[in-house]
């Protein structure tokens, strides 16, 4: 009974709901936690299936799971890859893989390697070290369904190990992959989309061409595939020569100092692998380009190297004469069979890029070779 004078008990449960209502909340959101964690954990544990059956295997020393309350990171130390179906077997030695889904986008994840990176033949001391600054990649979609992937490498160099020394084959201000499944769908008749960006790239070991930096933005579509099952892309490549498909490339524009090189058109892939085909490119400052292609000495070599020796036995100096004038002459040749046309609203020549097997011949004049895709 209410005493008169008395002070009123206070219900304390209106003080304590708050409190209880945190701490349910962050236990639900904790189981909840744990939940997607192992649900990512098995996403990954899928992509890395999904990669053997294409065989490449990816190793960890350790792994460890954090990132909780927001995302979940899963970190591989020391990791390797192990590309199985090359011939010969490779394998691939980095210093740390960190993988990330945040906790609301799981079908998302965002990696990030860090070198250097040790490349070597199975068995053997690494021939080839790489380093980057900054080496990400992304993949959307599940391993049954994927819809995206992109790489890149900020400051990427490759160098080849020889004895103690080491000799630069590539190296570039940024390196991007992009692929994704622009029309089709995984289990028919995907059309496979890659877009490959260069930045201030140099490989002066692959070609005279790329012993000088070049910018290049290059977008392709591949045609002819059953379906995008998991499998390596040599395979990939001899399933869509044998069923009559393409490579389309959509848009290619390269840039060396002023010179700037843009083309599109369509390839076909031989039964040997080779790119087959013509496509018309379209050339702003063909004199550099013929000098960055070093023509003049691949014309003096083979056969042309032949008649222009024989020239000097018969007449010394007369070979070396032949030599010097070859520019000129390739430069003359090309654009006479060139038309003229405009890039970047400045005059320009449009001339043929041929495919022949792999070989590539700017008009009639050979100026590389592709290796065969499979």
């Amino acid at each position: 009974m209410h005493q008169p004078g008395s002070a009123p008990r206070r219900r304390l449960w209106p003080v304590f709901m708050p409190l209880a209502f945190v701490v349910v909340l962050a236990l639900g959101w904790s189981g909840f936690w744990f939940l997607a964690a192992g649900w990512a954990e098995t996403r990954i544990a899928g992509w890395r299936e999904r990669e053997a059956n294409s065989g490449r295997f990816y190793n960890c020393e350790r792994q460890t799971v954090g990132g909780f309350p927001f995302r979940i990171e899963v970190r591989c130390v020391d990791p390797s890859i192990e590309l199985r179906r090359n011939e010969p077997p490779v394998a691939l030695k980095a210093s740390d893989l960190v993988v990330v889904a945040q906790i609301y986008q799981p079908t998302l994840l965002i990696s990030e390697l860090a070198g250097p990176m040790t490349i070597a033949e199975s068995g053997q001391s690494p021939s080839y070290i790489a380093n980057w600054t900054l080496g990400q990649s992304s993949v959307r979609g599940t391993p049954a369904a994927p819809e995206r992937a992109s790489i890149v490498f900020d400051q990427p160099t490759v160098n080849r190990i020889d004895g103690g020394a080491q000799a630069t084959v590539m190296k570039a201000d940024r390196i991007e992959l992009h692929g994704r499944i622009a029309e089709g769908s995984v289990t028919g008749d995907p059309v496979i989309e890659l877009v490959l960006r260069l930045a201030n790239a140099t490989a002066p070991e692959l070609h005279a061409f790329t012993r000088q930096p070049i910018e290049s933005e290059i977008t392709a579509r591949l045609y002819g595939l059953a379906d995008f099952s998991p499998k390596p892309w040599p395979v990939r490549f001899r399933e869509i020569q044998a069923r009559g498909g393409k490579i389309e490339i959509t848009r290619a524009r390269v840039r060396q100092g002023e010179a700037i090189a843009a083309s599109a058109g369509t390839l076909g892939l031989t039964t040997r692998g080779g790119l087959d085909g013509q496509i018309q490119v379209t050339i702003l400052g063909l004199e550099s380009i013929v000098r960055s292609l070093d023509l003049d000495r691949a014309m003096s070599q083979g056969k042309v190297g032949s008649a222009i020796g024989a020239l000097d036995r018969l007449i010394p100096g007369l070979g070396q004469v032949a030599r010097q004038n070859a520019a000129p002459g390739i430069l003359a040749a090309l654009r006479g069979i060139g038309r003229p046309s405009t890039l970047d609203d400045k005059p320009a020549t449009t001339l043929p890029l041929r495919f022949n097997d792999g070989q590539i011949l700017l008009g009639p004049f050979p100026v590389g070779r592709v290796p065969p895709l499979f």
